[in-house]
């Protein structure tokens, strides 16, 4: 075991290696908030007005003056205040004033009283509950003040974020530009999906799964294609690859045994550092500076490929970005519901469906067989279970830790 884990780096190392060579783009660009969503912001959101931008009420109910109702007298209506329709003549004292949410309190109002308690006598309202001065009216300001920073640079705009945007008047956001992401596969045996196989060949998943989660990513794909086994057309697709992109995503080549050619070329153009992962699936992961952009070389087994991509491409692809917030979910923990197989020496993200059982506490069952080429695992799963480098077999009702997946794997 020594033998065959010895030289492995974690993925922790991996991951903090790579983010801590990285700088975020500089460059930006403006858009419509209508165009802006899954977008990063490069610059604070600052809001240009107060939010409420006027005193108004709370309640259905009425405005009134506390010395008018310091007696307990029923109060004569002076007029009515609605959403878009203000109250704008003169309130005389002693009197009253019907008021809708939303509206602006009128001058001189200081407190709105709901009309749940109040009851009304001819033409006159009588107030059946204590009142408190400034009770029920929201302030000017109160949620966002002229000035205020709403959003941070590096939040990615959403549903949530974008509607907030709008609701300031504010009809363009500076954002970070897209990255530009080149990927491309390599091998004889490749065939693109829709094509006949020939004796030995398998269909190109890794690249199109690659493309799916760097278009939810929101980067720009060049997509290159596959690349036959050939040094010189393998040489021409990393220098046009590396022209073109802020990074350079491949997949397969990099695996021990595999072309020394591709190790060669990479190291030609650029610093490479080739990893073995302590992180099964996964183990050969490749990372390192072209000459004008970032490289990323994938395993060639789809699973692998998926987990290396989720795990480390994706943070990097974030810091590039510019995006503050994790870009992995938290870790929780979860009891097995069912035996795991597992062999000390990696750290292993097992496919796995967890729920809530009927105790209230998170557990978690296996998709089944996790061989690396099993790609059905992932359109069954919901989470990875992340078994410790040293641990082995799980019994069911241990204790494992699970990774619930983000957008990219359907969570």
């Amino acid at each position: 075991m020594e033998s065959f884990t010895a030289g492995l780096i974690s993925l922790e190392e991996a991951r903090q290696k790579m983010l801590d060579r990285l700088s975020p783009l500089s460059e930006s660009e403006t858009l419509s908030v209508y165009a802006a969503a899954g977008r990063i912001t490069a610059a604070p959101v600052i809001s240009p007005l107060n939010v409420p931008p006027f005193d108004n009420s709370a309640m259905d109910g009425y405005a009134v003056r506390m010395a008018d109702i310091a007696r307990g007298e029923a109060l004569p209506l002076a007029g009515k205040a609605f959403a878009g329709a203000p109250f704008s003549g003169e309130w005389p004292a002693g009197s009253c004033i019907r008021i809708m949410t939303g509206a602006p309190v009128p001058e001189g109002t200081e407190a709105v009283i709901m009309q749940e308690q109040t009851t009304t006598q001819g033409e006159r309202i009588r107030f059946t509950a204590e009142v408190k001065a400034g009770q029920n009216i929201r302030r000017a300001g109160e949620d966002i003040r002229q000035g205020d920073s709403v959003l941070a640079a590096g939040v990615r705009l959403g549903a949530a974020e974008l509607p907030l945007i709008a609701s300031l008047g504010i009809g363009e956001v500076e954002v970070v530009r897209r990255l530009r992401v080149a990927i491309f596969s390599t091998g004889d045996e490749l065939q693109p999906p829709g094509q006949p196989l020939a004796a030995g060949q398998i269909y190109d998943t890794n690249r199109f799964a690659v493309r799916l989660m760097l278009d939810q990513l929101g980067c720009e794909v060049i997509d290159l294609g596959i690349i036959r086994d050939d040094p010189q057309a393998l040489r021409a697709v990393f220098i046009e690859a590396d022209r073109e992109a802020d990074v350079v995503i491949s997949s397969g080549g990099v695996s021990v045994g595999e072309a020394d050619y591709t190790k060669a070329i990479l190291d030609e153009l650029g610093a490479i550092t080739f990893w073995k992962l302590a992180i099964k699936p996964g183990k050969p992961f490749a990372f390192g500076r072209l000459s004008n952009s970032w490289f990323c070389g994938l395993p060639g087994n789809p699973v692998s490929a998926a987990v290396t991509f989720y795990q480390l491409v994706q943070p990097l692809l974030a810091k590039l970005s510019g995006q503050q917030r994790a870009a992995l979910p938290p870790r929780q923990r979860a009891r097995a519901a069912t035996h795991l197989k597992k062999t000390p020496g990696r750290l292993d993200f097992q496919r796995g469906i967890f729920s809530r059982g009927e105790n209230g506490e998170l557990q978690v069952v296996t998709t089944g067989h996790q061989g690396s080429h099993v790609f059905s695992s992932f359109s069954q799963a919901n989470c990875f279970i992340v078994l410790e480098r040293e641990r082995g077999h799980v019994e069911p009702g241990e204790w494992v830790e699970i990774e619930p997946f983000n957008h990219l794997l359907g969570g």
